[in-house]
């Protein structure tokens, strides 16, 4: 099923005043603009523009489709309890326009969340657009607005939620058209290792367009028939993938999307040693919570989280509550998303186990099956775990987005299955401290990686 995203304003230069107001309608999974309303509407108070900014946002939601369910974002904090119910209208000018968008929807189709300005620029300054149209005399013309550019950041690669499938499009569609491609991934070095601890390869980029880009292009824009199920294909249960590609059910709805945050840095973390589940369940050190506070304002930006799943360890549950505090949501714990356990490889680096254990460590290395020393997790024993947690999470959260805060194992192996990829795969992911990385999963059992690694925004 659709959602979709409403955000309104609405001003009055005098309140009462010369007024108007501007809507936009997001799409909830993908982050993209569908539709953008705006008014000029004559002399009116802040809140009538306000709430005719809401009806407006509502009305053009329910022609895309009106079984959508619809979250509404504004700044009014007066619009968002009244309509919530929490507060009374008192104004009678007001009180017609509630009762009107009140009716729009059934009851409990359409939830209310009230947002900082400065996170609804866009219908803001469709707001504005229209004032300054009444002013010259005119309407709003959508033709002619800039607001949507005005309010995005300077780089204009299509975004919305981590890993907006658009932006990809995008780019295919610039592949095809001969012009300036993405990022081209060059070959992973092999070497490194996994868990809260040291890095593993690096995947660069280039921004020239290739011909690999070009096929890749072609490919995805050309259904073909789907091959047999192969191990690499397998799910951890034994069960065989379902088929990929477009070649697809044409609707299969929203996916459960799972925005993937690994914790903020502990005191281990630029030590490089190893930090699993089995340890001294370290806090963040004051750069893990500088990076936190960092990525919660991130996503606070992108708008489109709507759950918060967390590990049970410290590192993480301290990283959750940093970014559901910003979120104005409630976190929740589940013990399938922990670290592995580093049996008695816990708290030293990989060089002092090279040292001490280099028949378990080169076991490790080379079988997902072997253990750490002393009885710890293996890679497989993780993935089967991983991939119950999943499992579980997918149905629980079809068709929304969901942030998991976890950790480098779980986040990894995420990703390899959702690629179907094999398990030394593991050593050939770079995953930093609070970095983003995105899966969304299909109701048909497919899955799309979006993002992997996304430091952005910790720069600058």
């Amino acid at each position: 099923m659709r959602e979709f995203i409403v955000e309104a304003d609405g001003g009055s230069r005098g309140n009462p005043g010369p007024a108007g107001y501007g809507s936009v309608v997001i799409d909830a999974a993908t982050g993209e603009t569908l539709v953008e309303r705006a008014e000029y509407i004559g002399i009116a108070t802040n809140n009538v523009a306000e709430y005719r900014g809401l009806l407006a946002g509502l009305r053009a939601a329910r022609e895309l489709d009106p079984a959508a369910p619809v979250r509404v974002r504004m700044d009014s904090k007066l619009v968002v309890e009244q309509m919530s119910g929490r507060w009374k209208i008192k104004h009678p000018g007001m009180k017609p326009l509630a009762a009107e968008a009140a009716g729009i929807y059934p009851p409990g189709q359409v939830t209310y969340e009230w947002i900082p300005r400065e996170h609804n620029k866009h219908a803001d300054r469709l707001a504005n657009e229209a004032m300054d149209a009444g002013k010259r005399g005119e309407q709003w013309d959508a033709g002619a607005s800039m607001a949507a550019l005005n309010a995005a950041p300077v780089d204009r690669t299509p975004s919305g939620p981590p890993g907006d499938a658009r932006a990809g499009a995008a780019k295919a569609r610039e592949a095809l058209a001969g012009g300036r491609a993405g990022s081209a991934p060059a070959p992973a070095a092999a070497g490194g290792h996994t868990g809260d601890t040291a890095g593993t390869a690096t995947v660069t980029g280039t921004a020239a367009t290739s011909d690999a880009d070009r096929r890749a292009a072609r490919t995805l824009a050309s259904p073909s028939p789907s091959p047999a199920p192969s191990s690499a294909s397998a799910s951890a249960s034994g069960q065989a993938q379902p088929s990929v590609g477009w070649g697809a059910a044409p609707d299969l709805g929203a996916p459960a999307t799972f925005v993937l945050l690994r914790h903020g840095e502990t005191p281990l973390t630029p030590e490089k040693r190893f930090s699993g589940s089995g340890g001294s369940d370290p806090a963040l050190s004051a750069v893990g919570r500088e990076q936190a506070e960092r990525v919660a304002d991130a996503l606070a930006r992108r708008g489109t989280v709507q759950h918060i799943v967390a590990s049970p360890l410290a590192r993480t549950r301290e990283t959750a509550a940093a970014v559901a505090a910003r979120l104005g949501l409630e976190v929740t714990v589940d013990d399938g998303l922990r670290e592995t356990d580093f049996g008695a490889w816990e708290g030293l680096t990989f060089g002092e186990v090279r040292e001490r254990y280099p028949d378990d460590l080169n076991a490790w290395l080379s079988d997902p099956e072997a253990e750490p020393t002393g009885g710890g997790e293996s890679f497989a024993a993780t993935a089967v775990r991983i991939a119950a947690a999943r499992d579980k999470l997918v149905a629980a959260y079809a068709g929304r987005t969901v942030l998991l805060v976890t950790h480098v194992t779980p986040i990894k192996t995420l990703v390899r299955l959702a690629l179907g990829a094999p398990p030394e795969s593991l050593f050939r992911m770079e995953l930093s401290a609070a970095s983003l990385s995105v899966v969304a999963y299909y109701a048909d059992g497919n899955a799309s990686v979006r993002l992997l690694n996304d430091t952005s925004h910790l720069r600058g």
